[in-house]
């Protein structure tokens, strides 16, 4: 069992990959369609929340709007946010539908120290799904605390649920890297890594996802005519 590490444990500077973002992409384009026609897709996106985490949160709070402007143009997505903080605080918003309600949610929530609870993430995620149908999880984070075993069972159960779920990774930390691409991959998700302070990046990851999550694959192939040449370059592979 692989030993959890600590956060602002000391790690190398994270370096983007275009290799490993394009390999990401090609995962989403391998995926079946995410929504039933007619029907808006229903989207949870997660973060921890923890100390080291507030650089991204800040940008992850000014690109919900993006994400929501996307899925409006194809038919709209319900989105809900999880986050987890401090020692035991794990905590999941209503189903919201404007990206003004969801930034406000954001914006009312500081960033804490604590552990990982990417546990009751995935927990929490069945149990909605099992009430209404999830199209996918995105979980933002940079590190790993728990029993690799017991999130790869869960991830496992999402999996065959039908629930994929999108791991990104802020940084370069081994142990939380090896999880997270675990989770995508039993989830029959996708793993990509981004630069710290990257928002490009993470807004064309979490773009393409609520693309996905709103219309499936046919509109994340829509997506690369329409957005800028960083965009188009990323999604050039999901063209059919």
């Amino acid at each position: 069992m692989t030993t959890p590490t600590r956060k602002g444990a000391d790690q190398a500077p994270a370096k983007s990959s275009r290799d490993e973002i394009d390999a990401f992409l090609d995962r989403v384009k391998s995926l079946g369609p995410a929504v039933t026609a007619g029907k808006r897709g229903r989207l949870v996106f997660a973060l921890d929340a923890t100390m080291s985490r507030q650089p991204t949160w800040d940008t992850a709070q000014k690109l919900t709007g993006d994400m929501f402007r996307e899925a409006a143009q194809i038919g709209g997505l319900d989105i809900q946010l999880m986050y987890f903080r401090g020692t035991n605080e794990c905590r999941a918003s209503s189903w919201v539908a404007d990206a003004g309600k969801l930034a406000d949610l954001m914006g009312r929530i500081d960033c804490r120290g604590g552990h990982t609870q990417i546990g009751k993430v995935l927990g929490h995620v069945r149990k909605e799904h099992k009430g209404q149908a999830v199209q996918a999880l995105v979980f933002v984070g940079d590190a790993m605390e728990e029993p690799i075993d017991d999130l790869a069972a869960s991830a496992g159960e999402l999996g065959l649920l039908g629930v994929p779920v999108f791991m990104f990774q802020e940084g370069a930390d081994p142990v939380a890297e090896k999880a997270y691409r675990e989770i995508a991959r039993l989830s029959r998700g996708a793993y990509c890594r981004f630069d710290t302070g990257a928002a490009h990046q993470l807004a064309e990851l979490l773009r393409a996802v609520a693309a996905y999550a709103a219309g499936g694959l046919k509109a994340l192939a829509a997506l690369s005519n329409n957005q800028s040449s960083g965009a188009r370059l990323l999604l050039a592979q999901l063209r059919g």
